[in-house]
């Protein structure tokens, strides 16, 4: 209950009662309440600057979740770059400088997307920049992985052609060392046996006894088993594909007959000394495309160094063929 407050009449000499009028009452309420509004306004600016509400306290836990997974997916980035370029740069100058094929050039590695604006509906927010920048990254890593994919897939089929090459081409000596007297006579102009006159000798004669086993020096198809060809007597022709046919001559026996296929190293005839020949050996001759050429240059599949600088001095002499 309010306190009566009087005041002294001089007038009357005695105290009246101080009647307060409504509309000093309303005055002072209204003052009171803006002085109340204006202190609660400065209570909560200043909370606000210093207190965080629980649901800021949410927001900002998520903000800073929302910083350490973008952390996270930078470095994922960075890895992911560094290892295709790294894949990249043994793609252009290992795999495919072995297997003969052009290196993809930077500029289609690294290439952006042109035409219309991909991330416009990126756009408009508070970090748009951002993450707009990302997703360029994004996209540009996708699009190397898959040239990078395409590449490999075309350097696979680079291999496999290129294994069925070597097994191919016609690379070991077709008479063991083992069971060779002589390399009688090599590539190049020799004196015939027969006229003695010099001529060009388009192959290599192996001399060896009669019945040594003569061996496939590459994989391919018996194209020809016969002594229908002049001079050849008994002689095998193999076509190993990619342009190279190898001939055994003068043989004794087969041991393959035309259309079979054989493997580098089988038993596929035996020498002898049939035809236009002058003693037991292998004539043995090389084609690349129609053209004979020189055996020598393919024995790397079965000759040590020492063995085929042997094999090389004899060849090179001009003595006399055998055939």
């Amino acid at each position: 209950m309010s306190k009566v407050k009087y005041y002294y009449d001089k007038e009357s000499l005695s105290y009246r009662k101080i009647e307060r009028k409504k509309r000093t009452t309303f005055k002072y309420a209204g003052i009171f309440i803006l002085a109340a509004a204006f202190f609660a306004f400065i209570f909560i600016f200043i909370a606000s600057q210093y207190v965080e509400s629980p649901k800021e306290r949410a927001f900002k836990r998520e903000l800073q979740n929302a910083q350490l997974q973008f952390d996270l997916l930078n470095k994922k980035m960075e890895h992911a770059e560094a290892v295709l370029a790294n894949v990249a740069d043994r793609d252009n100058n290992i795999y495919r400088v072995y297997f003969e094929a052009n290196p993809i050039p930077d500029e289609q590695r690294k290439a952006g997307f042109g035409g219309i604006n991909r991330y416009k509906s990126l756009e408009g927010f508070d970090n748009s920049k951002l993450i707009i920048e990302s997703n360029k990254r994004l996209d540009i890593l996708q699009k190397q992985i898959v040239v990078q994919s395409k590449s490999l897939d075309e350097i696979k089929l680079l291999a496999e052609e290129k294994e069925k090459l070597l097994v191919a081409i016609p690379a070991i000596q077709p008479v063991s060392n083992e069971d060779l007297t002589r390399m009688a006579s090599g590539y190049g102009m020799r004196s015939d046996p027969f006229t003695k006159v010099r001529k060009m000798h388009w192959g290599m004669d192996f001399t060896a006894p009669r019945g040594t086993p003569v061996y496939a020096s590459g994989d391919g198809v018996v194209a020809r088993a016969d002594s229908n060809s002049s001079g050849y007597g008994k002689h095998i022709r193999i076509k190993h594909g990619y342009g190279y046919t190898s001939l055994y001559a003068h043989l004794y026996k087969y041991n393959v007959r035309r259309n079979q296929k054989v493997k580098r190293g089988d038993l596929i005839g035996f020498v002898g000394s049939t035809g236009r020949s002058e003693a037991p050996h292998l004539h043995y001759e090389i084609f690349k495309d129609g053209d004979r050429i020189n055996p020598i240059n393919f024995y790397y599949g079965s000759l040590t160094a020492e063995e085929f600088n042997k094999l090389l001095e004899h060849a090179s002499l001009e003595n006399q063929s055998l055939d």
